[in-house]
């Protein structure tokens, strides 16, 4: 091992280990239990670690919002979360390595076609709290309003709202169970899911990982840790 990547090592793992937080929350990112993870969050931070040569341990969470506070505080030295304006400023992120879409789901017979149909007065979005979509909704939104749930589909049955978002593929499968509901076809957004860590990490650090990233998507590690988890490999982040 060289110099150069036990400074590394040392920077990213102080404890030894690489404690990496993973939201399982995601089932495009992450799938199984606290104790036996898997999916393409797993597959990368294990090989961060076989890259640095230390073990790595998993902090596992059901929401995206609780894997940003473990690196917010200190629990956990990485991270696998969407890039938003509002991470930014604790978490150093590297370039995505994959692209997920948010859609809404809406009742048949509801008045929208589009997804920009949605932004009405009046119009209520059922939200996952603290979820890369709440976040980008909250900023973006001029006129509907969020109502944030443990899920998006929670709030909007709890609560009778007239919308819910999500991420395509779990709400896809949602809808497709759910007689009286339809998908609005047109994403509201990419979600750009990248890699981090806090900032206080040394520039070589960020420069490490976000060039790991590129090379794991250019060789096709990604798309294959993506098939492993019967996930689409077309989810692969173009080059950064």
């Amino acid at each position: 091992m060289t110099n150069a990547i036990t400074d590394i090592a040392r920077d990213l793992a102080p404890l030894g280990t690489l404690r990496a937080s993973i939201n399982l929350g995601n089932p495009v990112l992450a799938q199984g239990t606290p104790t036996a993870p898997a999916g393409v969050t797993v597959d990368l931070a294990r090989e961060v670690g076989a890259r640095l040569g230390v073990p790595v341990e998993f902090r596992c969470f059901d929401a995206a919002r609780k894997s940003y506070e473990a690196m917010a505080t200190g629990e956990a030295d990485l991270c696998f979360l969407a890039v938003e304006p509002a991470r930014e400023a604790d978490v150093a992120f590297t370039a995505p390595y994959v692209l997920i879409e948010g859609v809404y789901a809406v009742p048949h017979g509801a008045p929208f076609a589009t997804a920009a149909d949605v932004d009405r007065a009046g119009v209520r979005i059922g939200v996952k709290r603290g979820s890369a979509y709440d976040l980008f909704l909250s900023r973006t939104l001029r006129h509907a309003s969020v109502v944030r749930g443990d899920e998006g589909v929670t709030a909007f049955r709890a609560e009778g709202l007239e919308v819910a978002a999500g991420i395509r593929e779990p709400l896809t499968e949602y809808v497709a169970a759910q007689p009286d509901l339809r998908l609005l076809a047109e994403p509201f957004m990419h979600i750009r899911q990248a890699v981090g860590t806090t900032r206080d990490r040394e520039p070589a650090t960020v420069d490490f990982l976000r060039d790991l990233v590129e090379e794991l998507k250019a060789s096709g590690f990604v798309a294959d840790a993506l098939r492993r988890s019967r996930q689409s490999p077309t989810l692969v982040a173009p080059a950064g």
